[in-house]
């Protein structure tokens, strides 16, 4: 176990977002450890990542690897929605300074608060185009990083955290953005559409908005008044103008997750959109038919992998 220390920075989750994020803190100087399961650990450690951007050039990052959070550390957790629960486990007994969560969707941060009393735990969110290949190959594992959008969005009253001070150091944009309801559904109310309309299509955004014109603009609306519900004013038009606005060949990591057969991240992203449109008695049948028809698509593909 490392000595306690408030200066240290503990990123959990090497993955795309969580390794893009340590090696540029590392970059930048500052003492960070990525914190990882034992063999994951062991191999960031002995290669480190190799990171290539588009717009802020290529490293490699000698990071080092642990399987515990440093106690009293800054902790960043940026893990994927099937994580989360290792992840409250390897924060709740480390008395952590802070938390900044960088995770899609909204319910865990209450998961992270219930494990955390007394502990200032922020949910943020993070914009960019960034994937990891070669997780336990023979060398190091890339994290790359596509085009120019590279944002980390925190609520207003988390601008002057210990973490938030130290990704101003790095190239990542870091702005405020509200309250955390507000930050978390500015992404989540486009994010949701992104992600399941191309994981229901297959296919980049720019066809998948145009493949069922009424299914989209119905989806769009529900979503829209979900956000507008919890406080996010929103509208159909605004979101189909948000979606435009990508690159017609954008896809999702949702998408990706469902044509290797796993259901990833659909409850966390759609199912938590789904929950809250039943809390405001707001109808969704066109949510209810994309979730069916992923869940379906995902145990197909994994039936097909497993024959």
């Amino acid at each position: 176990m490392w000595d306690m220390t408030e200066s240290r920075t503990a990123v959990v989750g090497p993955g795309a977002i969580g390794g893009l994020v340590a090696a540029m803190l590392q970059r930048a100087g500052h003492d960070v450890v990525v914190v990882a399961r034992a063999g994951t650990a062991r191999h960031v450690t002995e290669h480190g990542l190799d990171v290539t951007t588009d717009e802020f050039g290529s490293w490699h990052a000698p990071l080092t690897a642990v399987t515990e959070v440093p106690r009293g550390a800054r902790v960043v957790v940026a893990v994927k929605a099937e994580g989360l629960a290792d992840a409250v486990r390897l924060v709740e007994h480390a008395e952590p300074a802070e938390v900044v969560a960088l995770l899609n969707g909204l319910d865990h941060v209450d998961a992270l608060r219930a494990a955390l009393p007394g502990v200032r735990v922020v949910g943020a969110t993070i914009a960019g185009e960034t994937l990891r290949t070669g997780a336990g190959g023979p060398g190091p594992a890339l994290v790359r990083h596509r085009g120019t959008l590279l944002r980390v969005v925190v609520p207003d009253d988390a601008a002057d955290l210990g973490v938030v001070t130290a990704l101003r150091d790095t190239p990542i944009e870091v702005l405020t953005g509200g309250t955390e309801a507000e930050v978390l559904w500015k992404k989540l109310r486009f994010l949701a559409p992104l992600a399941l309309l191309t994981s229901t299509w297959g296919s980049g955004i720019g066809e998948a908005l145009t493949r069922d014109d009424g299914l989209t603009a119905g989806l769009l609306a529900e979503i829209a008044a979900t956000a507008t519900a919890e406080g996010v004013p929103t509208t159909g038009e605004e979101l189909r103008g948000i979606l435009d606005g990508f690159p017609a060949t954008m896809r999702s990591s949702l998408q990706a997750d469902v044509e290797a057969g796993h259901v990833g991240e659909l409850d966390a992203i759609g199912g938590a959109v789904r929950r809250r449109a039943a809390d405001h008695r707001i109808a969704a049948p066109m949510l209810d038919d994309l979730l069916g028809r992923i869940a379906h698509r995902a145990a197909e593909i994994g039936a097909g992998a497993q024959a």
